[in-house]
């Protein structure tokens, strides 16, 4: 290689560091996290070093020499509970990444054929022997804990959710084998894949459990300005796809969460907690629906007998009665409100109340009977819209 290249080449690659760690970021699912701590201090500086020396190398006979560095980033991926699949794929994410940042440049361009393939060995025979040394080091570090991490953090997630608790003993105990820090609290997410969600979220252990996952995180006592908070990392980790999370608690609690998490998760799956399937709910906003899911024949009865003087009406009517009741009752009563939600006149309103007073007789004065009929109505799906009518 040219004496000249290697300098040349410095300033075109000052820039490159935050290029290649958002590269890898958006392409191994993995690395989509913040970057903070000390996960992102290694990787920052694993992509620093990395490019400062390669640059140092060229026109050198001699082999990278100090690869503590990259043997220490395989360790802590492996504490971290991620597969040594995801640390290769962010190596060839990253040297692409590089090479078309070095191809694209100036001084490529003042370079003949055959230098630009000994570069590109160069860089890639490079990478390779820095791959090597983190493989090394995560194969050392699944060799001296003589066991699979993720197999103790199945263990440790089934300790925590199981009823009645373990000692706090026992927890530190399993949490200490399987490389985890018991937080002062944590919340449940119930995802599928949630051991890789898991590797997504600082701090966090998953198991793959039977008939969906769960993801323990450490949620922080208040936020911490300048970072993403808990609750939005989730929401980055799942990518969309349904989860559902349990109430914040300690961890002498983690059932807790666990269950009212997975109570929530097949309604969520349904589409019954009035939000899109697809995507993160929270399981104590949806309490009456938990509630109600946990006896649904008691439910159902409640249900039938609360609406039944609206199957007494004709189709038309039962739909408008419907909808005027719900209107009515969120809005507390107020007539005006209702009709705003309605899109009428309140005339309409007083009308169609006076007409289902007829029907519900002293129910709609009832308290007790009002409440009833408030959670029926939220047992039922919305009725469409219809066609105005005479009385609109």
């Amino acid at each position: 290689m040219p004496d000249w290249v290697g300098p040349a080449l410095r300033p075109e690659l000052a820039g490159a560091t935050g290029e290649i760690i958002a590269a890898v970021r958006a392409v191994v699912p993995e690395y989509a996290r913040p970057l903070e701590g000390r996960f992102g201090e290694r990787i920052t500086e694993g992509v620093s070093v990395a490019l400062h020396q390669f640059v140092d190398l060229l026109g050198v006979d001699a082999s990278p020499g100090d690869l503590r560095v990259y043997r220490a980033l395989g360790q802590l991926e492996h504490r971290e509970g991620r597969t040594l699949a995801a640390l290769q794929s962010a190596y060839q994410v990253g040297t692409r990444t590089a090479w078309r940042r070095i191809g694209g440049g100036s001084v490529a361009r003042q370079l003949p054929p055959e230098v630009i393939f000994a570069l590109a060995e160069a860089l890639f025979t490079y990478v390779e022997q820095l791959g090597a040394a983190s493989v090394a080091g995560w194969a050392y570090e699944d060799a001296r804990n003589a066991g699979s991490v993720q197999t103790r953090r199945h263990a440790l997630v089934e300790l925590l959710a199981r009823l009645p608790p373990a000692s706090p003993a026992e927890v530190e105990r399993v949490a200490a084998a399987a490389s985890w820090r018991v937080p002062e609290r944590l919340a449940a997410v119930v995802v599928e894949d949630a051991v890789a969600v898991a590797a997504r979220l600082p701090g966090a252990v998953g198991a793959d459990l039977d008939p969906v996952g769960v993801a323990l995180m450490p949620v922080p006592e208040r936020a911490v300005p300048g970072r993403t908070g808990w609750l939005d990392r989730v929401r980055i980790a799942v990518r969309e796809r349904p989860a559902v999370v349990g109430p914040v608690v300690e961890p002498a609690r983690a059932a807790r969460s666990v269950a009212r998490a997975q109570a929530a998760w097949p309604l969520h799956v349904a589409g019954l907690l009035g939000t899109e399937p697809d995507g993160l709910v929270r399981a104590d906003e949806h309490l009456l629906a938990l509630l109600l899911a946990a006896e649904p024949e008691l439910a159902a009865d409640l249900c039938e007998r609360a609406v039944a003087p609206l199957q007494a009406l004709p189709a038309g009517a039962a739909a408008r009665g419907e909808q005027t009741l719900r209107a009515w009752l969120d809005a507390h009563g107020d007539v005006s409100a209702a009709a705003a939600a309605l899109h009428v006149h309140p005339q309409t309103v007083r009308y169609r109340l006076a007409g289902l007073r007829e029907v519900f007789g002293d129910a709609l004065d009832d308290p007790g009977a009002r409440l009833e009929l408030a959670i029926a109505l939220r047992m039922t799906n919305p009725v469409a819209p219809h066609e105005p009518d005479a009385d609109a």
